[in-house]
């Protein structure tokens, strides 16, 4: 016999504890967090490096490493891929 599904999918939960955005926030920095410190690693950058090449300081070059903080501006994102000769990205999708 099949089970079926008891109840609502994990993404209605969180939208019933005003969640979801915060969530999917966290989650999409942690991807971009990643994402930027495998290209660092490709590339054989340090974070003083990086931080130079983005003209700003290692402190603001950890904040946007830092998986946990989902404080993230567009400006930062842009000026990190340029640095490393990359380009962003964004998209939004029907929910």
């Amino acid at each position: 016999m099949a089970k079926k599904n008891m109840g609502s999918s994990f993404d209605d939960f969180l939208k019933e504890e005003a969640m979801l955005e915060d969530v999917t926030a966290v989650a999409m920095k942690r991807v971009i967090s990643w994402q930027i410190a495998q290209e660092m690693k490709t590339q054989q950058l340090t974070k003083t490096a990086l931080a130079k090449r983005m003209h700003t300081s290692r402190a603001s070059l950890n904040r946007l490493l830092d998986e946990n903080d989902a404080s993230l501006t567009l400006t930062t994102l842009a000026s990190a891929a340029a640095a490393l000769g990359k380009k962003v990205n964004l998209q939004l999708t029907s929910a």
